[in-house]
């Protein structure tokens, strides 16, 4: 699935207009700075005559915002707080995967415009200006490498090629994206017009370049440093809740401080024998309090797998919280909250905390089998505790048919429309799930998820 927030509360309780208009901002800043990176090149190019120039100018065009939006994608996994809580991780997340597809097509572009439009203009042959460019112009070995490491975190990040991989095997090859820019980066200003006729905008492109390493630095290894020395976070407990899932009690030091929200997750890194090298999305399955945090895990994979032998007294590594999937969402009076399976873990700690009168919060829980269901004695105190409703939709769908239907929604929520939806799922449930809302006419404003899949 993002930074330390210690001290950004204010972020995700915000006033509902921020909320609502900090996702069109960000994205307003990030065109912005495409139109002036296209700006510089307009400046800068005072005349194109003939093709082989049209198609060298269209490169360098093409290659101009492949350079921009290289530290723009890093930035927006460098888990800002006021993105992960303000946006949304999920959203941040497909907007890094919109504008990995965007970069990888603008760096096509980019190598066959120039080379193309290179060899028109000198008269040579694609593969000559090929190999000349490559290993007579300054930095382009490097570039060249950078490139093809580029290419293949884009091919590893294919859906196609990422549910064949697992999670860190997938996890350490995105790594390699750091690298890649890197690498690729000397040549932007050894090669780059526009950047050798104009200092300016050399200085404002490597301000640009340092300004997300700066922050990927601070957010992704400082914070978590600090927060570690400050938390000293231990494994404390590790309960069974049902079949393959565990309840891991994470304590340490002024918990407090951490400022963790029901519904929100951390990025956890337990420091034990294969699994200290990686960090996994875990939401809170209830309230954080001053003495534990609790998170809930089934063994969907190896890290997830191997969370059940923790022993007492592991260290924990966590970043966070993280997350928009608050309250702090809600716009109307009455509250559905919709799980499948362990998504009722963040669902569970808003069960409880939710502020909704009697007879305004209901919870519907749909499994497989009966032994699936988590929870179950804690679900039912707070319902009764809380007078709110609580229904399970057991059974397997090649048995029962598919229960997440507008038909059977509204059936057991007459007022659907009128509700707010938190839900939490397998991809494929959520999918089912918010086109069966949206037909019973729920608005998707108030249709809200996150998704942790890779």
């Amino acid at each position: 699935m993002a930074s330390h927030a210690q001290d950004t509360g204010l972020i995700a309780s915000g006033t509902p207009f921020v909320r609502r208009t900090m996702p069109a901002a960000v994205l307003t800043v990030i065109w912005a700075g495409a139109i002036a990176v296209t700006g510089l090149w307009w400046k800068s190019t005072e005349s194109v005559s003939g093709s082989g120039a049209w198609l060298s100018e269209a490169g360098r065009i093409t290659g101009l915002l492949a350079g921009y939006a290289a530290p723009v994608l890093i930035v927006l996994m460098a888990r800002l707080p006021f993105l992960e809580r303000g946006v949304g991780t999920d959203r941040v997340a497909r907007w890094h995967a919109m504008g990995g597809r965007y970069l990888t097509g603008l760096l096509i572009a980019h190598i066959v415009l120039i080379i193309w439009g290179y060899a028109l203009t000198g008269g040579k042959g694609i593969m000559t200006e090929t190999v000349d460019i490559v290993f007579h112009y300054p930095d382009m070995l490097k570039a060249t490498a950078g490139t093809f490491l580029l290419f293949a975190v884009a091919i590893t990040s294919a859906r196609v090629a990422r549910l064949r991989l697992r999670y860190e095997t997938w996890y350490y090859l995105h790594l390699g994206t750091y690298l890649a820019v890197a690498l690729s980066f000397a040549h932007q200003l050894s090669d780059g017009a526009q950047f050798i006729a104009e200092p300016p905008a050399r200085l404002a492109w490597l301000a640009l370049y340092l300004g997300a390493v700066l922050l990927v630095c601070w957010f992704r290894l400082c914070m978590p440093f600090l927060s570690d020395l400050r938390h000293r976070l231990r494994v404390a407990e590790v309960r069974r809740e049902g079949p393959g899932t565990v309840s891991v009690f994470v304590t340490g030091r002024r918990l407090e401080k951490l400022r963790a929200k029901p519904g929100q997750f951390f990025r956890l890194q337990f420091m034990a024998p294969g699994l200290r090298w990686t960090a996994h999305p875990y939401s809170l399955s209830a309230p954080a309090n001053p003495e534990y945090l609790r998170f809930t895990v089934k063994g969907l994979g190896d890290h997830s797998a191997a969370a059940a032998r923790l022993k007492p007294g592991t260290r924990v590594r966590a970043e966070g919280p993280y997350g928009a999937f608050t309250a702090a969402r809600r716009r109307s009076r009455k509250v559905l909250l919709l799980a499948a399976g362990v998504g009722i873990t963040p669902l569970r700690a808003l069960f409880e905390t939710l502020p909704t009168a009697p007879g305004d919060l209901t919870l519907l829980y749909r499994a497989s089998h009966a032994k699936d269901i988590l929870f179950r004695s804690e679900l039912e105190a707070i319902a009764a505790e809380r007078g709110a409703r609580l229904q399970y939709l057991v059974g397997r769908r090649n048995k029962v048919g598919e229960l997440l239907t507008a038909e059977n929604l509204k059936t057991i929520i007459p007022d659907l429309a009128r509700h707010d939806v938190f839900l939490c799922g397998p991809e494929a449930m959520t999918a089912t799930a918010v086109s069966a809302l949206r037909s019973a006419g729920v608005p998707r404003s108030r249709i809200h998820f996150e998704s942790f899949a890779f």
